[in-house]
């Protein structure tokens, strides 16, 4: 599990963002971050991300710095810091320069001060719970916080639960914890699943959030546990240098299944995606439904003739626009159930967070992906697999957790 720590342009253009006094209100927040494209760290730790005027663009950060003592790339998570440096070093920097001392290494801050109105500039730091469970090293990040305070900087904190790698841009794999990982290895159904048993280890499966399958907490109990040690630990920054919290809601931390992942080749665009619900705990939900509506034959499996994840529409019997499965009385009820599964996993995430956060100066948000091919055509198919029902027939009906 990690965290990103992109600052905000009103910081680096000398006015600095207004905190949300009032905190978090009872609402959801009235927009969301919309990304379709999560952009990769050039290297396992490190994200550099543009932004101006209200659109987001990523550019490859440069190559990892060398330590100034010692000649070697630091393993300490702190060289984010060093990632901002954008000119050579010159004679009045080394006068100038401030160090970060840290056991018998240390790291050059003058780095940090001459991104002061350049380019808005934010880093991606690497793993923080990756060893063990409960176990949290906020070392770089404390670093780093402390010196967008020093310098005046807006926060925005990115909670990453989900793995780098296999998404659109994707140039590394940072995968999920190996503790997890161990985990998943030995029940792969807490794993995403389609329909031909292919598991993606880029999110856990909403179908165990309320299971104790983490090493007796469940998921959703790990990502509370990692935002309260993030709130415990930063609360002194809190509504002044941190303002805003953007809470990993699934693959590329957005709040929808894995249904195109580009990993290995599985899906290419424009393709329409696959449906990511059998594994055998979203199984087991899908049959409850269907049993409490006095239809148990729906509840076996999902849809079968919803063709690959490379196929168009009117290729497939489920998504053609004449007659297709969509729009029939099961292809409702599934939809239904498989999208509100996706609803009621923000809504345990969003609630979780807004009481750990709420009355601290912040803002809570999440990103809700921008799916737009197909989009001319009745189903709608690719925003169906990624579980937003929004049919010609069921418009706007995006993901909105409340909390």
């Amino acid at each position: 599990m990690a965290m990103s720590l992109p600052h905000q342009i009103g910081a680096i253009s000398g006015s600095p963002l207004a905190a949300d006094a009032g905190g978090v209100s009872g609402e959801a927040p009235s927009s969301a971050t919309v990304s379709a494209v999560w952009r990769a760290p050039a290297t396992t730790n490190l994200r550099v991300s543009v932004q101006k005027t209200g659109m987001e663009m990523d550019r490859v950060s440069p190559s990892p710095p060398l330590s100034p003592v010692r000649g070697g790339l630091r393993p300490d998570l702190s060289v984010a810091a060093q990632a901002l440096m954008s000119a050579p070093v010159t004679t009045e920097d080394v006068q100038d320069r401030e160090y970060v001392e840290e056991g018998d290494e240390r790291e050059s801050a003058g780095a940090e001060e001459r991104r002061r109105g350049g380019d808005n500039d934010g880093c991606m730091v690497g793993l923080v719970e990756g060893e063990k469970p409960g176990e949290y090293n906020w070392g770089g990040y404390s670093e780093l916080l402390e010196m967008a305070k020093k310098h005046g900087l807006k926060v925005q904190a990115v909670m990453s639960f989900h793995q780098c790698g296999g998404n659109v841009g994707d140039s590394c794999t940072i995968p999920l914890p190996k503790w997890v990982v161990e985990e998943i290895d030995k029940d792969p159904d807490l794993a995403y699943t389609d329909q031909w048993g292919r598991r993606n280890y880029e999110y856990l499966s909403l179908g165990c959030d309320t299971l104790p399958a983490l090493k007796g907490r469940t998921p959703v109990q790990c990502y509370s546990d990692f935002m309260r040690a993030f709130r415990d630990t930063f609360e002194h920054l809190l509504g002044d240098t941190i303002v805003e919290i953007q809470v990993g809601m699934g693959p590329a931390g957005e709040l929808r299944y894995p249904s195109y992942p580009e990993q290995d080749g599985i899906w290419k665009f424009p393709g329409i995606g696959a449906f990511q619900c059998y594994d055998k705990y979203m199984i087991s939900s899908l049959k409850a439904a269907a049993e409490a509506i006095g239809k148990p034959e729906w509840g076996s499996t999902g849809p079968t003739d919803a063709g690959h994840y490379n196929n168009w529409p009117e290729d497939t019997n489920f998504f053609r626009k004449e007659g297709g499965g969509w729009n029939t009385p099961y292809g409702e009820f599934f939809l239904s159930w498989y999208s509100q599964m996706l609803l009621d996993h923000g809504e345990r995430i969003l609630q979780s967070a807004k009481s750990l956060f709420e009355n601290k100066g912040v803002k809570i948000s999440v990103k809700i992906a921008g799916i737009h091919w197909h989009y001319g055509t009745r189903s709608h198919a690719p925003e169906l697999t990624a579980g937003y029902y929004n049919t010609v027939s069921e418009m706007g009906t995006y993901p909105s957790p409340k909390c």
